[in-house]
């Protein structure tokens, strides 16, 4: 029997963190013909590779598909920049480089809910599986894999004063978020090789380029998934502007993230039937949670200035700074230009009520009035908080059924009063951790949102005011047995055969912390049962509830 040069057993869509891993996993096998597609270029853009490179990637055309949201009710009517990756590599090749997983009670609550296989028991081989963890092999970490995790090659005064602070307000410093319990205070793990990003494509992709069984294709812009008897049998697309069809004989696979793989099954008429009709698409498929449950961190910058203390701010602000950060780094990979772009970091509760942390913050020896514009001329450091378990919730919605037209992207932040009640007291704690005796050497006087807002409903002002998002969309594309859930915990596409979905918008509910690597981990826990369709959970999910 002849093959199609356009035929393969596998089609992964998107070379983000999870389809580099899944083309891996799957290219193992050399009886497996895979291809990957990319809708971007390569990653041969210098700033990828230099970890305070991620400021001239995020918002570039080059590296960034430079999505908007609507504009935000929450958020006095503003509109965000909503980067993502569009590079070999994606969102890993201009994401802040932070290695997190969450805790233990993020995928317990997803294998509770019906999802068997996903608890925090299960996945942790998943996660250990692809490190290459600098502290070596443990119970907790893997040194045999391909994502390397690396301590931070430098440290700052202000920052170790703002964790002793931190411990003198309650909250323990720790070495390793990444056991089950983030609670505490202390530097992040990044994903990092000797001061240089270390991003999917390098870790999943180069080793493995020689394959011959292997395809990787750059520039190519999925359309659609073409269904052929209810099956889905191939991906409709444009490959450097012409119209190019991929045919697979075992399966498709979406990893195209949580605004990409949403988009691509409605515009293959799979979603919503009230928005496919709007748009005039035909609805092969109805499943109406396609592109609902959206659900992203929103951080809320806290800007304090400083006496007695030096800050990237004026290191920065000089030509004999830059000159200096510029001879460190080429001198052995170290100084600000190997930063990630937040280096201490915190979890802590938001009050008693809470029965773990809820808070994340992103502790920066700098500042700036938003990003992309210069740093401030005065010493100043900034400390983001993020409720990592917001109850708001969007969607993303294509706009028509041309793949270039951008979607709708509707994250509704501080839509919920809880949202709104957590950022508030988020707020009471930042001031109550930099008032700590620690940091009382260095004066700190805040600058944003302004100390002289006090009451709740002042808070709340201050929230929607200097809320922005930390870039960590999920959800689009729920796990689940209910009729508005997208994938089952086997990942396969409700009512659709050869069709799944391995990225974050799978996540029923987001985890606590940054997103890169539990992203991963969903794509390890894919190539697992599709290398193993035998493979199930002795747990028995709960029946699909399919009624109206």
């Amino acid at each position: 029997m002849s093959t199609s040069l356009d035929e393969y057993d596998y089609v992964v869509v998107g070379a983000g963190p999870a389809g580099c891993l899944l083309a891996n996993r799957l290219s193992a096998n050399p009886q497996h013909r895979v291809l990957l597609l990319e809708a971007g270029g390569r990653d041969n853009y210098a700033w990828i590779h230099i970890p305070v490179g991620y400021l001239f990637c995020i918002g570039n055309p080059r590296t960034d598909w430079c999505f908007k949201t609507e504009a935000q009710a929450g958020l006095q009517g503003r509109a965000l920049s909503y980067p993502r990756g569009k590079v070999l590599g994606g969102c890993s090749s201009i994401n802040g480089m932070i290695y997190m997983r969450g805790q233990a009670g993020d995928y317990d609550s997803w294998a509770a809910d019906g999802n068997p296989g996903w608890g925090w028991d299960q996945v942790l081989p998943l996660f250990r599986k692809s490190e290459d963890h600098f502290a070596g092999d443990s119970q907790f970490h893997g040194a045999a894999g391909e994502w390397r995790i690396e301590r931070q090659r430098l440290s700052w005064p202000i920052l170790d004063a703002f964790r002793s602070a931190a411990e003198q307000s309650g909250i323990a410093s720790v070495d390793d978020f990444n056991k089950g319990d983030n609670e505490g205070c202390g530097y992040f793990q990044v994903n990092q090789k000797a001061g240089v990003r270390w991003n999917a494509a390098k870790a999943f992709l180069k080793p493995v380029r020689h394959r011959p069984n292997l395809t990787v294709l750059t520039d190519v812009e999925v359309d659609r998934v073409q269904l052929d008897n209810g099956r889905a049998s191939a991906v409709i697309s444009r490959c450097q502007g012409q119209p190019r069809t991929f045919r697979a004989r075992q399966e498709i696979i979406l990893c195209a993230g949580a605004v990409g793989s949403p988009s691509i099954l409605q515009r293959s008429g799979i979603g919503p039937r009230p928005l496919l009709q709007s748009l005039g698409i035909g609805v092969a498929h109805e499943l109406p949670g396609v592109g609902g449950n959206l659900q992203d961190h929103l951080q809320l910058r806290l800007i304090y200035k400083l006496e007695n203390a030096r800050t990237l701010n004026q290191i920065a602000g000089s030509v004999w700074g830059k000159m200096g950060m510029g001879l460190r780094y080429l001198y052995n990979r170290s100084g600000p230009l190997s930063m990630a772009p937040s280096q201490l970091g915190a979890f802590a509760r938001s009050g008693p009520e809470q029965t773990s942390a809820n808070l994340e913050y992103h502790v920066q020896p700098l500042s700036l009035e938003r990003f992309g514009e210069p740093l401030h001329a005065f010493p100043a450091f900034t400390a983001s908080v993020c409720d990592l378990r917001p109850q708001s919730r969007g969607r993303v919605e294509i706009r028509s059924a041309i793949a270039q037209d951008a979607p709708l992207i509707q994250p509704n932040y501080l839509s919920h009063p809880q949202d709104l009640r957590v950022a508030a007291d988020a707020i009471r704690l930042t001031r109550r951790i930099v008032s700590a005796p620690a940091l009382a050497r260095f004066n700190p006087v805040e600058y944003l949102p302004g100390d002289s807002l006090q009451s709740e409903e002042e808070l709340h002002e201050a929230a929607a005011r200097i809320g922005t998002t930390i870039f960590h969309p999920v959800g689009t594309c729920r796990m689940g047995n209910d009729r508005d859930a997208v994938v089952d915990a086997q990942l396969k596409v409700h009512g659709i055969p050869g069709l799944r979905i391995a990225d974050a918008s799978i996540m029923p509910r987001i985890t606590s912390g940054n997103t890169c690597s539990p992203t991963l981990m969903i794509a390890e826990k894919a190539a697992e049962l599709i290398l193993n369709p035998t493979l199930r959970s002795t747990t028995t999910p709960k029946e699909r509830v399919t009624t109206t």
